[in-house]
């Protein structure tokens, strides 16, 4: 692959306090994006998938592996590849079908161009089985921050097509209740749970697609209720403190909050568009605080240890706040 396995790798934080996060890079496109991320010095930039653009069909090696080769020598971006840690999740432009799951013939392939690019150690679990889901913690006892990716596509079986297209609520997909149909596929269930037994303080779960956000019929968890409510068990059951939501592929930023009854509320952050956001997007958002970000953007999650709040919000190409919440710690738990 040449380019794309070269030069080693920043050394991984030993604590947390920022973290970037974004989601859509059109390779193609402009990416004056980087600029205000590297001003930032962040710890780590999660990458939460359409990471590349190959999923024009039929699908072809060649195409996914020049999306990545212009990707890598995209200077902004080889600039924090060489100076910030980052992880990263897959969605559908990089797995390599609009909307695929499970039924994409060819995920494996593209899978293992993944695995070249993000440059995955030999040990890496994510090697030898399905799916790229992965977790790892951060920081010491106190201070633990987990990263929890999710693979929202290998597994996913495939949503209910709607009776009316483009219609409020219902644009693509409406809700599936079919027990048999999955979002994660049981092993990554299964996975999933004994993750969120692991000690940690805050725990940023990343989804490709968007979780607990309602009010739209496009890609989502909403497609899969029974799903959704299985990841609220998960979390129920396991005792699980500190969740944080992270989501993408909509091309829009925007936070979510969802009430719970005797449980802590979830909240979620949408950050996608960095090449290229849905300048004109409107939809009805019952649980979003606030509006809709429709330029290009990165998300900022900043942590402040010592007054125990979580700072997360929006910034645009030109580095200046779009929007900001703050979270108390205690809020989470």
């Amino acid at each position: 692959m040449g380019l794309m396995g070269e030069g080693p790798s920043p050394a991984w934080p030993t604590q947390l306090k920022k973290i970037a996060f974004g989601s859509c890079i059109d390779q193609n496109k402009a990416q004056p994006i980087w600029q205000p991320i590297l001003a930032e010095k962040p710890d780590l930039f999660i990458f939460g998938g359409d990471n590349v653009y190959a999923s024009t069909q039929p699908w072809q090696l060649s195409r996914l592996e020049k999306a990545y080769a212009t990707q890598a020598a995209q200077p902004g971006f080889a600039q924090l590849r060489r100076t910030v840690p980052q992880m990263a999740i897959w969605d559908d432009h990089d797995m390599g079908l609009n909307d695929g799951g499970v039924e994409f013939p060819h995920k494996q392939t593209a899978k293992n161009v993944f695995v070249d690019f993000w440059r995955l150690s030999p040990q890496d679990p994510r090697r030898t089985r399905d799916g790229l889901y992965h977790a790892q913690v951060f920081g010491t006892p106190g201070q633990r921050v987990q990263i929890i990716l999710l693979d929202t596509r290998w597994f996913r079986s495939k949503p209910r097509t709607t009776d009316q297209r483009d219609a409020p609520g219902k644009e693509r997909y409406v809700p599936d209740t079919d027990p048999e149909k999955t979002m994660l596929g049981e092993v990554q269930w299964q996975w999933l749970e004994a993750q969120l037994k692991e000690p940690a303080e805050l725990r940023l779960i990343v989804s490709g697609v968007q979780v607990i956000v309602e009010g739209h019929g496009w890609e989502g968890w909403n497609n899969f209720p029974m799903e959704q409510e299985k990841l609220h068990q998960v979390i129920q059951r396991t005792g699980a403190k500190g969740v944080l939501f992270l989501s993408g592929d909509r091309h829009i930023g925007a936070i979510y909050k969802q009430a719970r009854e005797k449980a802590y509320p979830l909240y979620e952050l949408t950050s996608s568009g960095m090449t290229h956001a849905w300048t004109s997007a409107k939809e009805a958002g019952p649980n979003r605080l606030g509006d809709l970000i429709t330029q290009n953007h990165f998300a900022l999650i900043e942590l402040d240890w010592q007054r125990q709040q979580i700072l997360l919000g929006f910034k645009n190409t030109q580095g200046e706040w779009l929007k900001q919440q703050a979270i108390a710690m205690s809020e989470l738990r």
